[in-house]
């Protein structure tokens, strides 16, 4: 019979593996909401720039066809840094005269196209891309390629409906009331929707207040407690998609590590008794040989709570597998063992019966598909 905790595991996983694509929808909505919002005042087609350019860093994901580690190792990489964001712009502005040119020249608008301010939009777009990246659980490295620390607020989940309803109603509303003027004959006066395209913005600015505020009452109540009479050294508190007060909490402790949820209105830490404790795993020779692989250094560089679990394959393979897991993305059974299956944002290596690296692994059991490591293809 599932627990509550593993329906909440099985859950996360849902969202993470299959709302994760939603994402994007987030950052074009606000870049049309900051066009909307004014800037599509000041010149021709800024609505249609700041829409693709809040969007433009997610160019990272072409990295992917080069294999799953890969993709992963520089996601949110380069195009998501201070340094790659003029260079995003670039590609934007480009594409958006690219398309001005195919059209001849024509646009909806009376005002003329101003290229060196749509460049200028193009980068606070981008920053805004940064800026959404930053406030949830997966976080940014903006300082790549000279730092490659990652950076999180842990307020929101990665795809959040409220800020999305927010965005949606601040671009449809207008067109509402555009309908409404058109029945009653009313006279339009320059481009429609700024007020409520401001407001959108301006509610998921209070939201991410609010948030922030219910954020750090999780944490004060995480450090406020003991852990199977084990002082916390460390503790995270991760958003829901859903409920803005219920937060997924990681503990950590000197020998190991609790997953708690907790209620951050009440705050009440695990309030229904459905703590889950996770050992930190021995350091063996296997486990170093897998962190010093290529997916080990690229996960351990990204993972905050970085756990493992070693399988040893019966012959003919005679060898290893260690699989790795960030616990902020945990919860209830383990999602990287061959009974719940591999995490979205989980890893494998496999290594022979010399600690060799034989490449990572995508799939769990016995139809599973081995990629070499870079060097070995």
């Amino acid at each position: 019979m599932p627990t509550a905790a593993s329906a909440l595991a099985r859950w996360r996983c849902f969202t993470i593996e299959f709302l994760h694509p939603l994402e994007p929808l987030t950052h074009f909505l606000t870049g049309a909401c900051m066009g909307r919002a004014g800037l599509n005042r000041k010149t021709a087609l800024a609505t249609l720039t700041l829409t693709l350019a809040a969007e433009a860093p997610d160019l990272d994901v072409f990295a992917g066809f080069h294999g799953r580690v890969f993709g992963f190792a520089h996601h949110r990489g380069f195009t998501h840094s201070f340094l790659g964001v003029p260079i995003d712009a670039i590609v934007v502005v480009g594409f958006v005269y690219l398309v001005w040119r195919m059209r001849g020249r024509k646009t909806k608008s009376n005002l003329p196209a101003r290229w060196g301010l749509l460049y200028v939009y193009a980068c606070v777009a981008g920053l805004s891309h940064i800026l959404l990246d930053f406030t949830n659980n997966y976080g940014v490295r903006p300082f790549w390629p000279f730092s490659e620390k990652w950076y999180s607020w842990d307020i929101v989940f990665i795809v959040d409906p409220l800020m999305l309803l927010f965005l949606f109603l601040g671009l449809v509303v207008p067109s509402l009331f555009a309908l409404i003027d058109t029945e009653i004959g009313a006279q339009r006066h320059g481009p429609r929707g700024r007020l409520a395209a401001s407001l959108a913005l301006v509610g998921v600015v209070l939201m991410w207040g609010v948030r922030d505020y219910e954020h750090r009452r999780a944490l004060n109540a995480l450090e406020g407690r003991t852990y199977n009479d084990a002082e916390p050294v460390r503790v995270s508190a991760y958003p829901n998609m859903i409920d803005p007060f219920y937060w997924h909490g990681v503990v950590e402790t000197s020998a190991f590590f609790a997953l708690a949820p907790l209620d951050s209105l009440t705050p009440e830490v695990d309030p229904d008794g459905e703590m889950e404790i996770r050992y930190k795993p021995e350091e063996t020779g296997v486990t170093l040989a897998a962190k010093r692989s290529y997916a080990g250094r690229v996960f351990l560089s990204w993972a905050q709570y970085p756990i493992t679990e070693t399988e040893t394959l019966d012959p003919p393979q005679q060898g290893y597998i260690v699989r790795f897991e960030d616990l902020r993305y945990a919860g209830g059974e383990s999602l990287t063992s061959p009974k719940g299956g591999r995490s979205p944002l989980g890893q494998a290596v496999e290594l022979d019966r010399n600690l060799n690296v034989v490449g990572d692994l995508v799939g769990t059991g016995k139809k599973r598909i081995v990629v070499p490591e870079p060097g070995q293809r």
